[in-house]
């Protein structure tokens, strides 16, 4: 089912989310429907669970084509639950973000460059990863959301945080 996405502004999207604590269940597989419904009906490449509402440490994402990041490489779709990200380097990179929770806007944001995450998927399988680039940026911004924060908390100079027609002028971008 798709769902109402919340938008900056509204306290549930600030709230740290509590752990998943039973795997295989129909409500955690329902959560992950509607999240993969939503994110797909709003083009996006990732959401997190308290995007719609539900305060759980869950996340989806993936990209296959995005008009949005067109130089970006693909993404594997992923469902990762009680996620921990651990740099494996200081190296941080600014890249331009948005959000389906802060539609129309786009900052430029710094984010760990190389990282591994590791988690659980809904059948409570371990899932471990060791990324970079887009893929790295996409799981740190889904992530953010389980402990309350938005990109725009992360922008360290808010001369490159605006609107997509003021920044872009002339190009078609979506909300991710």
């Amino acid at each position: 089912m798709i769902r109402d996405i919340l938008r900056m502004g509204d306290p549930r999207l600030l709230q740290p989310s509590r752990p998943v604590e039973s795997f295989g269940t129909p409500e955690l597989h329902a959560l992950i429907v509607d999240l993969r419904e939503t994110m797909a009906a709003a083009n996006g490449a990732g959401l997190a669970a308290p995007q719609i509402g539900v305060p759980l440490r869950v996340v989806i994402f993936g990209v296959e084509r995005n008009p949005r990041y067109p130089q970006a490489e693909a993404v594997p779709f992923t469902v990762l639950c009680n996620p921990v990200l651990t740099p494996l380097s200081d190296e941080m990179e600014d890249g331009w973000e948005g959000c389906l929770s802060v539609p129309g806007l786009r900052g430029l944001v710094p984010r760990y460059t190389h990282l591994r995450y590791a988690g659980y998927d809904a059948h409570g399988a371990r899932v471990e990863r060791e990324v970079s680039g887009f893929h790295a940026r996409v799981v740190q911004h889904e992530c953010d959301h389980l402990d309350g924060i938005l990109y725009p908390m992360r922008i360290r100079d808010l001369r490159h945080f605006g609107f997509n027609e003021e920044l872009f002028p002339g190009q078609q971008l979506i909300d991710d």
